[in-house]
């Protein structure tokens, strides 16, 4: 069965909040589902209660989220945990009072002149982001009364169950050079019911936390003095790292691709080209100047795969041209979005790049399906299929005219519906570039992470002026498609360590074997398993400490060793060990070389069936 990944790290950005850290306008929120309807009103209630606990309280963002909402407040009194039974008290009285929500239109002076009259200099800061053109709207419910695009349930008695979760700093625009605030979370739902099943599965959630287990397991250290959103992959954490590289790069030679190792900074100028500066400036990094000219930290790989398809004349008969790379790249990411692995600042992607011919396209696109889909049945992840296209809203946020878009578009359509691919669409997920395939896992309480994507992309072919020559030897443009499968390997290594709750499976687990010997008199046969193990590239240790055999079966599986393999007189006077699995317990006592044999098959073929 389907393991489910955590929630209790892996936070979600902010939902369609109208004044949210990423500056949408307030023209995003206005599509809301019922749910999040509801939990925006829930946001409300909470500040309107702060309101009422303590009226010099100070309010920024209030937006829902895929599991809840949160309030970000400057309290003059610092909030904590143990203040939640008296908001809660406070906001069930306000839900009984059934206080209407109410839409109002002022205008930006009014907004200025209510917010400046009460002090609220966060609000009048998230007032000036909303452009010129757009309408000013409060929401009103009681005596509070917020700077908001809306929507909202009908009355504050149409929140249902709801409950205050934790307590958090965050800083105003997630920058930590802003005033750092105080991020309050809760949840609703319609009915208690459901509310406690959501409680349920927070509480695995937190069972499964990646950050904590990274600790506990020593997989990786996030170090201040390193930097944040710098994670820095322990002994334990590269080897997980390793094999992931080591089993997708036999995909990899299985499917054509080529290496390529490129640099970690760029010239700006390369970046102009492509379109990633301006059309993804913020999520880079400010440039470096290095002897008169410009350079960046690359925040993508595909400039530079491209500048190796330069690198020689191509034919038609030469193409489809792959390049794979694990590249490491760099992005902006606001302190208040880092989050252990899964948001950092800088990462390595399993980067793919084809380049092909039109008519090559679509196969090429379903090579790259193929690729990930086989990948993925290795972890069993339960992943789903979303349509990423253009936000038809906001087209100057993409390169490229409507007939470089449309084939794109076309491709990625006519491949899902042959192929019976169940899928959603997502309006304004994609690249600034192209429209995407994205494969979405799912967690514990249900939310979907990207993890890989493949992407079409013919604007930058025609932003760089690739070329090849045809049949007929006349030049012309090839296609582009951006591929990966796990994404950012830091973020899939964060999903698999909340996926297994740290229980990985023997091909991926970073000690595979631990060998215990009951007495001193089994040493030298645990030491010469040992090597054969190693020999055999299996990872073991041994444990020849004078611990108490209990003792050393409960370490191991503290430390989820998947086998464990016991020496006792009688397995080593008839070369035999006594296995123990850690999921099943006792698997009896087998010949060494049976059990070496097997465990060396199951590894190779990732524990999947044959």
């Amino acid at each position: 069965m389907r393991r489910p990944l955590s929630a209790s790290s892996l936070t979600a950005n902010a939902c369609s909040a109208s004044f949210s850290c990423s500056h949408t306008t307030l023209s995003a929120i206005t599509h809301m589902t019922p749910l999040e309807e509801l939990r925006h009103s829930a946001a409300h209630v909470l500040a309107a209660a702060l309101q009422r606990l303590n009226p010099e309280t100070k309010f920024d963002i209030g937006p829902p989220t895929e599991t809840g909402f949160y309030y970000d407040v400057d309290s003059p009194k610092p909030l904590s945990t143990e203040d939640f039974e008296a908001i809660e008290t406070e906001m069930k009285r306000i839900i009984i009072e059934d206080q209407p929500f109410e839409r109002r239109v002022v205008t930006r002076e009014e907004a200025r002149g209510f917010f400046t009259e009460r002090g609220q200099a966060f609000k009048l800061k998230r007032l000036d982001d909303i452009p010129a053109e757009e309408t000013i709207t409060f929401y009103v419910n009681g005596d509070f009364t917020d700077l908001c695009a809306g929507t909202h349930v009908e009355s504050t008695g149409k929140i249902g169950a709801f409950k205050l979760l934790n307590i958090s700093g965050s800083y105003f625009r997630g920058d930590e050079k802003q005033p750092q605030l105080q991020r309050i979370y809760g949840t609703a739902f319609p009915t208690a019911e459901e509310l406690d099943a959501h409680l349920v599965a927070l509480k695995e959630a937190a069972r499964r936390d990646h950050r904590k287990l990274g600790a506990q397991l020593k997989l990786f250290r996030l170090d201040s003095s390193i930097g944040s959103g710098l994670p820095l992959l322990l002994p334990r954490g590269a080897t997980l790292r390793a094999e992931l590289e080591r089993m997708l790069s036999h995909k990899l030679e299985d499917y054509g691709y080529e290496r390529l190792y490129s640099p970690h900074i760029g010239a700006i100028d390369l970046y102009k080209t492509s379109g990633h500066y301006p059309y993804y400036a913020e999520s880079m990094y400010q440039p470096i100047r290095i002897d008169e000219r410009e350079f960046l930290l690359k925040p993508m790989n595909c400039p530079m795969h491209i500048q190796a398809y330069t690198s020689e004349p191509r034919s038609y008969r030469a193409l489809p041209q792959r390049y794979a790379e694990y590249g490491t790249v760099y992005r902006m990411e606001q302190s208040g979005e880092l989050n252990g692995l899964v948001r950092v600042r800088g990462f390595t992607q399993d980067d793919g790049h084809v380049f092909c011919t039109p008519d090559q396209l679509k196969d090429e696109f379903k090579s790259c399906l193929r690729l990930v889909q086989e990948v993925m049945a290795v972890f069993d992840l339960g992943t789903k299929c979303r349509v990423s296209l253009r936000d038809p809203d906001n087209l100057e946020k993409y390169v490229g005219e409507d007939s470089l878009w449309a084939p794109a578009e076309a491709c990625i359509r006519e491949v899902v519906d042959e192929l019976g691919l169940e899928h959603t669409v997502g309006l304004g997920e994609a690249a600034f570039y192209g429209p995407k395939l994205d494969f979405m896992a799912l967690d514990a309480l249900g939310r979907s992470w990207q993890l890989g994507t493949i992407q079409v992309d013919f604007s930058l072919p025609e932003r760089f002026q690739l070329e090849f020559i045809g049949a007929d030897n006349r030049p012309h443009r090839p296609v582009m498609i951006h591929r990966a499968v796990f994404g950012s390997i830091e973020r899939f290594l964060g999903l698999l360590i909340e996926h297994y709750a740290g229980d990985f499976p023997l091909w991926l687990a970073p000690e595979q074997i631990r060998i215990i010997t009951i007495a001193d008199a089994q040493v030298a046969t645990g030491e010469a398993l040992l090597d054969k193990c190693k020999k055999l590239r299996l990872r073991a240790t041994l444990d020849d400490s004078s611990t108490k055999l209990g003792a050393k079966i409960r370490q191991a599986e503290l430390e989820k060793i998947p086998l464990m393999v016991i020496l006792g007189k009688r397995e080593v006077e008839n070369d035999q060990v006594a296995v123990r699995s850690r999921t099943n317990g006792d698997e009896g006592v087998v010949a060494s070389e049976v059990f070496l044999e097997r465990v060396k098959a199951e590894v190779a073929n990732y524990g999947l069936d044959s």
